[in-house]
C-alpha cells in the first residue's frame, strides 16, 4: 500500500496513524444528529468545534441514508450541502468530504470546494460518478454496498465488490492515491455479518487501499448493547480502538472528541518501546 494519501491540501501518513473524518449532516432526518446544523452558523460553529477537538476531515451530508430514509432530488440535495461546503471552504483550512452516491451533487460539491466523494455504493449506483471524480482531480471513499444481505461466501464476496469499485475509479483515470475503501458496516448486512466485519478488520489490509470504518452510533452497537442511538458511544469507541490496533487510516465518527483521545490512547500503547530493546523480551 502507498506510504501517503492526499485530500485537498493535506497528506495523510498511512502507516503510523489512524485520522477522524467528522459526521456533519445538512439534513432533517439523519438518524444520529439530523435537524441539528440547518443554519450556516451551526455549520460553521459545529466545524470549528470538531476541528479543535481533533477533526482531520469534515464529511459532508444532504441526504439521510439510514434504513427507511427519504429519498430526495439532486437539486434538494444540492441546495443543502453546497452552501455548508462553500461557507466552510471559505473560513477553515480542512478536508471537505461530500457524502453523496449521485453524481450531479458530488459535481456541485466538488466545485463548492469539496476534496473527497465518499460514495456509499461504490462508484456502482451512477454510472457517471467516476467521471466526476477523475476529472476534478478529487479523492474517493467507495463503500460496499447491497440491496440484500444474501452471500454465498460473505467476506470473500464482499472483498471482490470492494475490488470491483476500486478498479472501476481505476479505469475512469482516479489515481490509487486517491483511493480509499470502507466495508460498509451497517449497509446489506445483518447484524452477525457486521460484527464478522470488525472481527475480520485486518483481512481487509489484503486489498492494498486505505481503509475506512464508518460504525459511529450504528445500529450493530445498538443492538450488541440494547442501546438507543444517543447511548452508543462506548460502543463506537471499542470499535475505534479496534480499527488502530488493526492498522486502519480512517474512521468516520460524530464523537470527535472522545474518538481522538481513545485513537492517541491506543496509538500511544501499540508504539510503546522499553530501552535497551527489551520491548521484544518475553516475559518469563
Amino acid at each position: 500500500m502507498q506510504q501517503t494519501m492526499k485530500i485537498g491540501s493535506r497528506v495523510f501518513d498511512l502507516h503510523n496513524h489512524t485520522y477522524i473524518m467528522a459526521i456533519l449532516n445538512v439534513t432533517p432526518d439523519s438518524f444520529s444528529d439530523g435537524g441539528s446544523y440547518q443554519t450556516i452558523d451551526d455549520v460553521l460553529y459545529r466545524v470549528e468545534q470538531m476541528i479543535a477537538e481533533g477533526a482531520d476531515i469534515i464529511d459532508i451530508g444532504g441526504e439521510s441514508t439510514r434504513p427507511g430514509h427519504t429519498v430526495i432530488g439532486d437539486d434538494e440535495e444540492i441546495n443543502r450541502v453546497v452552501p455548508a461546503i462553500a461557507a466552510i471552504a471559505k473560513r477553515f483550512d480542512v478536508p471537505i468530504s461530500i457524502d453523496t452516491y449521485k453524481a450531479p451533487v458530488a459535481q456541485a460539491a466538488l466545485q463548492s470546494g469539496a476534496h473527497l466523494v465518499n460514495d456509499i455504493w461504490g462508484l456502482q449506483h451512477d454510472s457517471a460518478m467516476a467521471d466526476v471524480i477523475a476529472k476534478a482531480g478529487a479523492s474517493c471513499c467507495l463503500m460496499h454496498n447491497k440491496n440484500n444481505k444474501d452471500y454465498t461466501d460473505f467476506l470473500p464476496e464482499c472483498m471482490e465488490t470492494l475490488r470491483k469499485s476500486a478498479e472501476t475509479a481505476l479505469r475512469a483515470g482516479i489515481p490509487k492515491e486517491k483511493i480509499m475503501l470502507d466495508p460498509g458496516v451497517g449497509f446489506g448486512k445483518t447484524y452477525e455479518q457486521n460484527l464478522y466485519v470488525m472481527k475480520h478488520l485486518e483481512a481487509f489490509q489484503q486489498l492494498g487501499y486505505p481503509m475506512l470504518l464508518g460504525t459511529s452510533r450504528k445500529s450493530m452497537i445498538g443492538l450488541a448493547l440494547d442501546l438507543p442511538v444517543d447511548q452508543r458511544l462506548e460502543g463506537t469507541l471499542v470499535t475505534t480502538v479496534m480499527a488502530v490496533l488493526a492498522g486502519w487510516n480512517f474512521v468516520r465518527v460524530h464523537d470527535v472528541k472522545e474518538n481522538y483521545r481513545v485513537i492517541k490512547m491506543a496509538e500511544t500503547i501499540r508504539n510503546c518501546k522499553l530501552q535497551g530493546g527489551q520491548e521484544d523480551q518475553e516475559h518469563g
